[in-house]
């Protein structure tokens, strides 16, 4: 039999996965500015923190549906 889903900590795990995505971006950021690159892996960074940014917004999403969820103690799964 499976495992119940336990979503008690996904709040938490979101915003815990929102802040390293945030701390990766900020470091790709300054390795474009203090570190030789060629303008193709320039950009390769600059698409990559894009796909970060849309993660982000995603995660957020995500945690106001789990803090919605949590509100009203996860009866719509049942």
């Amino acid at each position: 039999m499976a495992k119940p889903d336990n979503r008690n900590d996904n709040v938490e795990k979101l915003q815990q996965m929102k802040e390293n995505t945030e701390h990766n971006i900020e470091a790709a950021e300054e390795s474009v500015a203090h570190t030789d690159m060629t303008e193709a892996q320039k950009q390769s960074v600059k698409e990559k923190n894009e796909r970060r940014k849309e993660s982000i917004q995603g995660f957020e999403a995500e945690m106001a549906d789990e803090m919605q969820a949590r509100q009203t103690g996860y009866q719509d799964e049942l």
